[in-house]
């Protein structure tokens, strides 16, 4: 099958791999639709923590977004997922220790993540291996576009949910990615007054273009109360903002990741008796993100720039983008390209 394999800094082919055999409780999927996103683009410059770490090396098979339909069952595994449309958990545990016991098994030190870490190669490629525990199904009414988005949505929704509004609550939301763009239609699908920070530019006007009228600059942003504020950005200097903005006694939630070390004073959460959460992965909110796109309470498609195929990845992950595929963040590939 062909496959994009990262296999230096700055430097990937498209492959003739031998495809994947269904072990034990594992089926392959065959790929209609993945996503890249900035952690794959880290990796394809040579920067990503974990191939400092040891977590990760080259050659990389990415793509931890994605969805497909079930072509090969494993031994143990029902049958009936034969033929089904599914997309699934990035983050893989060992099954056995404490934290996968408790259900936090994306915590589990010796997880394997998807297209990430540990060797377990990702979705760039026509199939791809997975956990049958780790799926999604997906009703008819979430297609390949739609099922790819779901793992950030994902995120997004842990991170909503980590803000606990009520309806009528004011959010902020720094950084007008894919992820921050989620977080801000889904808090207000559900009923918060949401608004972005975010530097001036492209993504800005493209967020006001998606309705999002409350959208600012560090320069414009308004003295506000904020009862929550999430950070979705990768800048080091905004963790501690989003803890000087939000209102005493609220909620701050830290999704986004610096490249280099962010500092937060802990005097300053404590005088103000704020709630500081942290959230890592989609895992345990992509049944709710599935409902939420199948109901048409939140409508993530405007997100999607252009698709292309196999070939394109490599132009993609080093930053090229065509004039017509306009501001909007992702961008899709479909590996029978």
């Amino acid at each position: 099958m062909r496959a994009f394999v990262i296999t230096g800094p700055g430097a990937a082919e498209v492959l003739d791999v031998a495809p994947p055999e269904p072990g034990a409780g594992e089926v392959v999927v065959q790929v209609e639709r993945a996503g890249v996103c900035g952690t794959d683009a880290e990796f394809f410059a040579g920067t990503m923590a974990y191939l400092h770490s040891g977590q990760a090396a080259y050659p990389i098979r990415i793509g931890h977004e994605w969805s497909g339909v079930v072509a090969e069952t494993g031994a143990g595994v029902d049958p009936s997922w034969l033929g089904r449309r599914v997309t699934g958990d990035t983050m893989l545990g060992c099954g056995a220790c404490a934290r996968c016991a408790g259900g936090r098994g994306y915590l589990c030190a010796d997880r394997h993540e998807i297209g990430i870490r540990s060797g377990r190669p990702g979705a760039l490629a026509e199939r791809l291996p997975v956990p049958v525990g780790a799926l999604q199904p997906l009703p008819d009414t979430v297609d390949a576009e739609l099922g790819a988005l779901v793992e950030p949505g994902g995120n997004a929704l842990r991170a909503v949910r980590g803000a606990r509004l009520s309806p009528g609550e004011r959010l902020l939301v720094l950084g007008p990615g894919t992820i921050g763009l989620l977080v801000a239609r889904i808090a207000a699908a559900q009923g918060a007054e949401v608004h972005l920070l975010g530097l001036p530019g492209p993504a800005l006007d493209f967020a006001r273009s998606l309705g999002l009228g409350h959208a600012w600059t560090a320069r414009t942003l308004p003295g506000l109360r904020f009862d929550a504020v999430v950070d979705a950005s990768n800048a080091a200097d905004l963790p501690a903002l989003a803890l000087d903005l939000v209102e005493p006694g609220g909620r701050v939630v830290y999704i986004g990741l610096a490249g280099e070390p962010s500092l937060v004073d802990t005097r300053t959460l404590a005088l103000k008796d704020v709630t500081a959460v942290g959230v890592l992965s989609a895992s345990g909110a992509l049944a709710g993100t599935v409902e939420m796109y199948a109901s048409g309470a939140v409508d993530p498609r405007p997100l999607v720039a252009a698709t292309v195929g196999l070939e394109g990845a490599a132009a993609v992950l080093a930053g090229e983008r065509r004039p017509e595929w306009g501001h909007a963040p992702k961008i899709h590939i479909d590996p029978r390209r």
